[in-house]
């Protein structure tokens, strides 16, 4: 059974105060364990609020290693990249930010890629932040034909290529993610997402867990830790 408990709050700016103030503690608490801290960050526009008041506290943020869930093929430059909101979000603090897409048509050889940047880094991360799309996504595991191969993925593996299908209108390109096995390999799980929908959606996905046909929900049924969900109308 999936252990969420959830976190609710009256607007958009108390839950970026709230996660950002529970980010930092897990950053400090790495630092203070292990000299280090590894963060797997979202993309999407729900994070920026969270992400301006994070990069804003005094942290040891030279220490600080930071990749993204999921990534577009596409350049860095690319405003679509998510390495790039990392960035500008967090480079300027002084944390490290590594890219783990690019431009790259072969699909498949774009996953190979990605999972060897991040077999480098020393694993597992301290935190994994989800958010989740109106369609249940979470990172870039969609519905459609490639989310059985990031869902079972060998433990081993952290990163895969994916192409969504159908493609998403606002973002139509493929990507790489990282596997269900390495998102829920993170020390500390959480998830932000907003308004009534996805909170239904979320709830139901919860429910259903294994029997889940939505890919946060098959994500989740194998959550061994517990998840702090924060959510705003």
């Amino acid at each position: 059974m999936i252990e969420a408990e959830w976190w609710e709050y009256d607007s958009v700016e108390e839950m970026a105060d709230a996660v950002a103030g529970d980010v930092g503690f897990i950053i400090e608490s790495a630092i203070d364990a292990r000299d280090a801290s590894l963060l797997a960050l979202p993309g999407g526009n729900t994070p920026g609020p969270i992400f301006k008041k994070l990069a804003a506290q005094k942290l040891a943020w030279k220490k600080v290693t930071i990749v993204p869930t999921d990534e577009r093929l596409v350049e860095v430059s690319d405003e679509r990249s998510n390495a790039r909101l990392l960035a500008q979000s967090f480079m300027r603090a002084g944390a490290r930010v590594i890219p783990i897409g690019g431009e790259n048509a072969d699909v498949a050889a774009a996953g190979n890629i990605a999972d060897a940047r991040l077999q480098d880094l020393p694993w597992p991360p301290d935190l994994v932040w989800l958010g989740m799309g109106a369609d249940g996504h979470t990172a870039s595991i969609f519905p459609g034909a490639d989310m059985q191969n990031a869902l079972d993925a060998p433990k081993a593996r952290r990163a895969v290529g994916v192409t969504p299908d159908p493609m998403p209108a606002d973002m139509p390109v493929p990507r790489v993610t990282l596997t269900r096995a390495s998102l829920l390999s993170a020390r500390t799980l959480i998830i932000t997402i907003t308004g009534a929908d996805k909170r239904a959606l979320l709830e139901q996905a919860i429910a259903d867990g294994q029997s889940s046909k939505l890919p946060i929900g098959r994500v989740l049924a194998e959550a061994e830790q517990p998840i702090d969900i924060h959510w705003a109308p």
